[in-house]
């Protein structure tokens, strides 16, 4: 373990973790794995080609192979930024505009957090699909728009991916950028990451409802993965420039001067719908009801959080029709997303006050 060297309040960078280069032969071993199918045979002299030309940005770390001047705006205007993150940063801005004018349709981003679908293994829809168009016909019978994001597609589509987050936040929170810069990596394929077009969707929202089930007590993975990428929204720096990208210690730096934590999705509107069969569905929800107030998201109301089973310890292959059944749960359901429309309309005419906000707390962490 390596400590740099310290004195006075010069923050402590902690290393000696990070993985060694892989050799040329796992890495070409990798990298061919893409192209197992033997009909890519004939193209065999072109995959060798772009292995080479691959292998040489991974040793090298291009992980941003093209740039351009942050320009003004900027802590540092001549920083090199990477243009697919200013590409995602400047339709963040737009869209935000859009949102806050009042010209603007009030929109519900309506979240299907399940993994399962009947273009994928399971061969059947998921239950939390269903319950998801439930929200979405009453929220447009309230003149409200409707963007439904499918988080199984990334079990049944090609190359949809949310990848990992990598925890910068836990070196200094000025390092976790808004939106995420840790992807694309081009050295490392770490590519075709879904959360760019996600943070849009979730901007472009004045409510956001989650329809979820419950895996092994938790929230199922994609579902996981979204939350996790989306600790930038909660405090992150909006600059890269002012920590040279990725450099630590510039973050610990400007986190000990003092940093505000702003919070870029407070003041949208949230409701939740958790479903499961035996076990974990209060756990779940208060798990993400806790996680949506601390980003500064308004609940909208006792109605618009809701936990409950269905076919409960009954078999799986009954499932549907169990809920088919469940008249009173799918109502419930309804009533979620009546709580959120009516929530935004109040919120967008000013008759909310929600007691509190303008407290500043002593410990924004």
């Amino acid at each position: 373990m390596n400590m740099a060297n310290t004195s006075g309040r010069d923050p402590v960078v902690v290393t000696g973790q990070v993985a060694k280069l892989i050799s040329r032969q796992e890495f070409r071993k990798r990298f061919e794995a893409n192209f197992f199918d033997p009909s890519f045979a004939e193209a065999c002299d072109a995959v060798k080609q772009l292995e080479a030309i691959a292998w040489d940005g991974y040793k090298a770390g291009r992980k941003a192979p093209i740039t351009q001047k942050a320009g003004k705006g900027f802590a540092d205007p001549a920083y090199d930024l990477s243009i697919e993150w200013k590409e995602t940063r400047d339709r963040l801005l737009t869209i935000d505009a859009h949102r806050k004018s009042d010209k603007s349709t009030s929109r519900v981003l309506v979240i299907c957090g399940s993994p399962r679908n009947d273009g994928s293994c399971p061969g059947e829809m998921s239950k939390t699909f269903r319950l998801a168009k439930i929200t979405q016909r009453t929220l447009e019978r309230e003149a409200i728009d409707v963007d439904l994001l499918d988080l199984s597609l990334v079990t049944n589509e090609y190359e949809r991916k949310i990848h990992p987050c990598k925890g910068c936040v836990s070196t200094a929170m000025p390092l976790c950028h808004w939106p995420c810069s840790c992807y694309p990596n081009h050295a490392l394929g770490q590519t075709n990451d879904w959360m760019a077009e996600i943070y849009e969707r979730w901007t472009a929202a004045h409510g956001i409802l989650i329809v979820t089930p419950v895996h092994w007590y938790q929230s199922p993975s994609p579902l996981k993965l979204m939350v996790d990428r989306l600790v930038c929204a909660d405090g992150g720096n909006p600059d890269p420039t002012s920590t040279h990208g990725k450099d630590p210690k510039k973050a610990k730096q400007l986190e000990l001067k003092g940093w505000d934590y702003p919070k870029h999705m407070a003041g949208r509107v949230y409701g939740l719908v958790v479903h499961g069969d035996v076990a974990g569905v209060e756990e779940v929800r208060v798990a993400l009801s806790d996680w949506l107030d601390w980003m500064g998201l308004i609940q909208a109301g006792s109605k618009s959080r809701l936990d409950r089973f269905v076919g409960y310890y009954k078999p799986y292959a009954t499932s549907h029709k169990e809920l088919d059944k469940d008249r009173d749960f799918q109502e419930e359901v309804r009533n979620v997303a009546r709580a959120v429309a009516a929530t935004i309309k109040a919120v967008r005419a000013g008759k909310v006050r929600l007691a509190g906000t303008r407290l500043k707390s002593p410990r924004p962490k």
